[in-house]
């Protein structure tokens, strides 16, 4: 396994924990946000660009999700 696989790895696993517990604070929706970040770096890295861009969205949806609850 190669340092881009790990960072890949990392990023999804993150994110799938994220969005678990999303519903006990919005600083995990906040974190879900960061982690769809990481995944969409990783798809752009590793040259699966659709990858990158539904994640870069998933992120952008995120954040203003959490702006929504934060402001709330």
């Amino acid at each position: 396994m190669d340092t881009l696989t790990l960072f890949g790895l990392f990023a999804v696993s993150a994110m799938m924990v994220c969005y678990a517990f999303e519903h006990r604070s919005h600083w995990f929706i906040l974190a879900f946000a960061g982690t769809c970040v990481l995944a969409s770096t990783y798809g752009f890295l590793q040259g699966a660009w659709p990858f990158g861009v539904v994640e870069g969205v998933w992120s952008l949806v995120a954040f203003r999700r959490w702006l929504r609850h934060f402001a709330s």
